[in-house]
């Protein structure tokens, strides 16, 4: 049974114009913010965000393919996937280097590795290993697996998992949505995390801390709403889940039969500044993990100029402001 209480409070960071559809985000050590743009293939740049503060974003650079999730694998030395998924289905792996760059110099994307051609469309992503990273493909129905080499120039891509629990099934949901969409991985218990949009589904799956391999067969952990992506707290043993459709933050267990502890943090009641959240990350000011994220949200009004909403679907023709909002949970 789900709480209707609210249970975290919601700030806007930053706000970007008319039109963006906002897809993933990593916040750095400092808690400046890389956003991906799918829409426009933009990566932009949100500077730190200090109390009750708003920023303005700052566009860092446009790929030719829409950037989707990105990894922090050393200090400032980020990998991000580009993918077509909707016409070529070519996808992409980039290495972007920011260990000298400041606000107002460009930054130079290396390409280093072209996905085999049973790519689709790829999605949220997540290392699991020193070297060894999984990024979702929402269209194909599996995870695949890739592997940096020692240099970090160069990658390989092979499939990891596929299962009936990471289906896409087009035509199901109008508009369309994903398969296996957001990934996390859990160092501690060595579980892989993974949402599937379309089925409703949240889901984990054990990872061979040697081969770093899938183990045993899929655990179903809850479900019953459009889920996108999520954070997880390890410590307490939870997962806050974004739907994207239904417009809630819910808490969810890390464990199987346990999801009538599921309650919405929130929206729920509708709040109309947490309209279609996605993905999120912790702040990593000290004492901010498990207690602020930033996560990306949609709202929308009739009036532009206001980028404010009461209610609203992602197809009403109405002014769409994306934004990276500041959450607090109690």
């Amino acid at each position: 049974m789900e709480a209707t209480k609210q249970k975290a409070t919601l700030s806007s960071a930053a706000v970007f114009p008319k039109g963006y559809f906002l897809e993933n985000l990593a916040v750095r050590a400092n808690n400046s913010i890389l956003v991906t743009s799918i829409k426009t293939h933009e990566l932009w740049y949100v500077p730190p965000i200090g109390p009750s503060e708003q920023v303005q974003p700052v566009l860092l650079f446009t790929f030719d393919k829409s950037p989707t999730s990105l990894i922090e694998l050393e200090p400032d030395i980020f990998y991000l996937f580009t993918t077509d998924g909707y016409a070529t289905h070519a996808s992409d792996l980039h290495r972007i280097d920011l260990r000298d760059w400041k606000p107002g110099l460009a930054i130079h994307p290396e390409l280093i590795l072209a996905f085999p051609s049973q790519v689709r469309a790829l999605n949220g992503s997540c290392l699991i290993g020193p070297r060894t990273m999984l990024v979702a493909d929402s269209f194909a129905s599996l995870i695949w697996r890739v592997e940096l080499s020692e240099d970090g120039h160069s990658a390989s891509a092979s499939i990891w998992l596929k299962h009936y629990s990471m289906l896409y099934h087009p035509g199901e949901l109008k508009p369309e949505q994903p398969g296996v969409n957001g990934l996390r991985f859990a160092k501690t218990t060595s579980f892989l995390y993974y949402t599937s949009t379309v089925l409703k589904l949240f889901m984990r799956v054990r990872v061979d801390r040697q081969t770093l391999a899938p183990l045993g067969v899929p655990e179903y952990l809850g479900g019953d709403k459009m889920m996108d992506d999520f954070l997880l707290d390890e410590e307490a043993g939870v997962a806050y889940v974004t739907t994207h459709r239904e417009n809630t933050i819910d808490r969810m267990s890390l464990e199987p039969d346990r999801n009538e502890e599921r309650e919405s943090v929130a929206g729920n009641p509708f709040d109309a500044e947490l309209v279609g959240p996605s993905s999120g990350a912790w702040g990593r000011a000290p004492g901010e993990a498990g207690r602020v994220a930033y996560l990306y949200n949609r709202r929308r009004n009739d009036s532009i100029a206001a980028g404010r909403c009461a209610q609203g679907c992602k197809d009403s023709p109405c002014g769409v402001f994306d934004e990276v909002s500041e959450v607090q949970a109690h």
